[in-house]
């Protein structure tokens, strides 16, 4: 299974997977429902001077913290959620989101599982996580956040569906995915170019359904876990985390650490960083307290009867769409010394790992309840390879903000300790 998603990702066909949806950038708004009109600053005319601005670097103001929301379906760290919360529409005009004319889209064909792909742009770099710290700006280590731009400790599940343009395309989907900030070694944090979304699940009325849990389910409305290395028990990581290489000149294989990726991926090559989020579900709660054991993945099971099945085990018999992460790095020519923020284990005790050991992400969705339910029905339902948005219906998510496939910039400081 790993080697049919990276073989996915790792083509050129999902490097250039966006269509017309991604592939030109349109005109920056500054006005609309979707970006705030109280910060008083004036509205940015270029691509560079909105992220500049977002970013806080010189001449622009950092974005202000949003104070506490605070959810009555929200669990206290540590204690398990198993209560959905209630629909937050869109506050805005979701149709003004999205494009007509896209062409059929065509079937996964001999892959089971229908498909939903989109690219986002890389958002804030805070030391925050609204999962392990909620309600504690500065306590993470230092994270790189895609989708949700006001994403932070304070982040709930209502709060992201109230508010928020985002990197993903458009505010139609407004989840909050974190991965460890890449570091440089000399005082920066590097910036992935892009990230690539591959979100899969086979069809409710496959008869897999019932061998690999005991039914298909929508993904639940506020679910959220940590994926990939356990930074708490040192538990085997989930998520089969790696590193690959991808370009003009790029060596073929799948590596655990960064320097063993970077001998094989020479100067103006990209690195991606890659994990599979869980695809199997306990079906009650949304949230757990080690964040990870409400979920779980499929995987080759002996069945009681004396047969195999790729299969979820019996505490997370619900399958549900999981997707894979990949975070796109440009290599200067400098990524033998690169780590993670999560590497530098030192105010533990342990010093720095070696950089790649911790990857690991973090997932809080926070989706349009109507578009999510599109393209479960189209692109999963109905088998379909939907890539760039495309909804499989003939519509797609329109491209909001000015989009590239370079991040501006790629470096920035590593921000102060709080």
């Amino acid at each position: 299974m790993t080697r049919i998603l990276i073989a996915a990702l790792s083509s050129s066909a999902l490097i250039a997977a966006p269509v017309a949806a991604q592939k030109t950038a349109p005109t920056l708004k500054t006005s609309g429902p979707v970006l705030s009109k109280k910060s008083g600053k004036p509205a940015p005319k270029t691509w560079a001077e909105w992220w500049a601005q977002f970013l806080g670097l010189p001449d622009a103001k950092p974005a202000p913290v949003t104070p506490p929301v605070g959810d009555a379906e929200e669990p206290e760290l540590g204690v398990a959620l198993n209560k959905v919360p209630a629909s937050i529409p869109s506050n805005f005009d979701v149709s003004k989101f999205i494009a007509t004319g896209y062409p059929a889209t065509g079937s996964s064909g001999a892959d089971p599982t229908g498909a939903f792909r989109f690219v986002c742009m890389p958002g804030q770099v805070i030391r925050d996580d609204p999962i392990v710290f909620p309600g504690q700006p500065g306590k993470s280590h230092l994270h790189q956040f895609f989708g949700n731009l006001s994403a932070n400790a304070f982040s709930t599940y209502r709060s992201l569906r109230n508010a928020g343009q985002s990197t993903c395309i458009n505010p139609i989907n407004r989840s909050a995915y974190w991965i460890p900030a890449m570091l440089d070694g000399k005082g920066n944090v590097r910036r992935p170019d892009y990230t690539t979304n591959y979100y899969k699940r086979v069809p409710a009325n496959d008869p897999q359904c019932k061998t690999q849990g005991n039914e298909c389910v929508p993904l639940p409305r506020g679910l959220r876990y940590i994926f990939g290395y356990d930074m708490v028990s040192g538990t085997p990581p989930t998520g089969a985390g790696h590193f690959v290489c991808e370009g003009p000149t790029a060596g073929a294989g799948e590596y655990r650490l960064l320097a063993e990726v970077a001998a094989v991926c020479p100067a103006g090559n990209r690195i991606g960083a890659v994990l599979n989020a869980p695809a199997c579900w306990d079906g009650v709660h949304l949230d757990s307290p080690n964040h990870r054991d409400h979920v779980g993945y499929a995987m080759w099971r002996n069945k009681s009867d004396g047969s195999t099945a790729y299969a979820c085990d019996e505490k997370h018999p619900k399958v549900i769409a999981g997707f894979t992460l990949a975070a796109w790095y440009y290599n200067d020519g400098s990524a033998a010394n690169w780590y993670l923020s999560s590497d530098d284990m030192t105010a533990m005790g342990h010093g720095r790992l070696p950089g790649g050991t911790t990857l690991h992400g973090d997932w809080l969705g926070a989706w349009d309840d109507g578009i999510l339910a599109l393209f479960e029905s189209t692109c999963f339902n109905g088998h379909l390879s939907c890539s760039g948005g495309d909804l499989g219906n003939g519509t797609g998510m329109k491209q909001d903000l000015p989009f590239s496939w370079e991040a501006q910039p790629r470096t920035i400081p590593v921000p102060a300790q709080p």
